[in-house]
């Protein structure tokens, strides 16, 4: 496995694509499942996640063709198992999203625990709630055993605004005989996107972007041609980055619109950035001086389900603050072992104060010095980046393979930018 060896003091440079984003890419290869036509997926992010995913699918019957860079032919004509390999299965939490389309086309799913990111208790009772209103059964035994044919349409209340819960609801759905409306769905983009494309392969959705999604079941689906939107989460990784490190950034292939939650949370911080078109600009002369609320009050950034400010940017806004000047409130509401990273930022020389598993008190500025670190999960692997890059001296980051589940060639892409990182055994 590989490390990074960052040093750190070089404010990065230049221009760089947005990916594709990682969390339309992996509901977007098990919607494959459901038809025996081909599926061609474009602007799929080269992450470990994606080809773990396709490793799914592979060992279900998929056939998966390489068109050319993040562009993939994904054919199911015939399946011939409707059991997830535990040895996938416990590496990526988004293997549960084969169970929606293999219970649709097979009427049969075996999965086993689900892995991925150790960031707090991720329940899965939404999963079983939507797709048992939809007519399945569910034993739990050494692994979640699904199973019915003949799913029907239900007006299905979420008791949360699980993303992969809704994205396994409205693939089931897709195939359901009669209506399903699903309220308190998760409307972030990334689940637009799913949507989009089932309606490309010709399932009936309407109210796409909201939190109450309408079904109508289809016979059978299609083929589709489709590409994914921008990874708005590295897009404010990059945005991040570029504002610790006093650095000029140009972002190309973004979608400014979906950064709307984010702009109003690093505006708190005093980071403000320029779009034309796709392209976002982050100037190097940024203010970074936290704006307090009325009053003078400290201000608060805190997340919450779309079109709230994303979770998956918290670790990065918090390394962001200690770079500011004053005082912030950073709030993790949805997973309550996500801000236990900052420790290290801690031993960086961070002024944080834990107030508990979900709220962390930033001060600053302060000036961070090079150390080792670990990658806890995804973001906060990148988030330790941002931080040695920001950091006098140099730093070692391990267990790195958590940030390439998720960032696509990161080293090679911010070596680009003029960043002193390298990848070693």
């Amino acid at each position: 496995m590989n490390k990074y060896l960052i040093e750190g003091g070089y404010p990065i440079n230049g221009a760089i694509k947005a990916s594709g984003n990682k969390n339309a890419a992996l509901p977007c290869i098990a919607a494959a499942i459901l038809t025996d036509e081909p599926v061609i997926l474009r602007n799929i992010p080269d992450i470990e996640d994606v080809q773990v995913m396709l490793a799914v699918y592979r060992s279900l019957g998929g056939n998966v063709e390489s068109l050319g860079p993040n562009t993939w032919r994904l054919n199911t004509g015939n399946i011939i198992s409707s059991e997830i390999p535990v040895e996938y299965a416990g590496k990526i939490r988004a293997s549960i999203l084969f169970a929606g389309p293999l219970l649709a086309r097979t009427g049969r799913v075996v999965l086993p625990p689900p892995g991925g990111d150790v960031i707090g208790r991720r329940r899965l009772d939404t999963h079983f709630l939507a797709l048992t209103e939809l007519g399945a059964k569910v034993e739990i035994k050494d692994a979640f055993i699904f199973s019915g044919t003949g799913l029907r349409g239900a007006d299905i209340f979420l008791d949360e605004a699980s993303v992969t819960a809704t994205e396994n609801a409205v693939m089931a759905a897709a195939l359901a005989g009669g209506e399903t409306i699903l309220t308190n769905a998760a409307s972030e983009p990334h689940v637009q996107d799913l949507c989009r494309m089932l309606c490309a392969m010709g399932a009936s959705i309407e109210g796409i972007g909201s939190n109450i999604l309408t079904i109508r079941g289809v016979e059978k689906l299609r083929g589709c041609d489709f590409a994914i939107g921008a990874d708005f989460m590295e897009v404010g990784s990059f945005i991040g980055l570029a504002a610790a490190t006093r650095g000029e950034l140009f972002i190309e292939g973004t979608k400014p619109s979906d950064l709307r939650p984010a702009k109003t949370a690093f505006g708190k911080l005093g980071i403000v950035w320029e779009h034309e078109g796709n392209t976002i600009h982050v100037p190097a002369s940024q203010a970074l001086e936290v704006n307090c609320d009325l009053g003078g009050m400290i201000p608060k950034i805190d997340d919450a389900p779309w079109p709230g400010f994303p979770p998956d940017l918290t670790s990065i806004v918090t390394v962001v603050a200690t770079q500011v000047k004053g005082t912030v409130l950073i709030h993790e509401k949805m997973f309550e072992s996500r801000m236990f990273f900052v420790d290290k930022l801690i031993g960086m020389g961070a002024r944080i104060v834990l107030c508990d598993p979900h709220r962390a008190v930033v001060s600053g500025p302060t000036r961070l010095t090079g150390s080792e670190l670990q990658s806890p999960d995804v973001r906060a692997g990148m988030a330790m980046v941002i931080a040695a890059m920001t950091a006098e001296g140099k730093s070692q980051i391990d267990n790195v393979y958590q940030i390439e589940r998720g960032y696509e060639n990161i080293v090679a892409r911010l070596s680009s930018l003029g960043g002193k990182i390298i990848a070693v055994p």
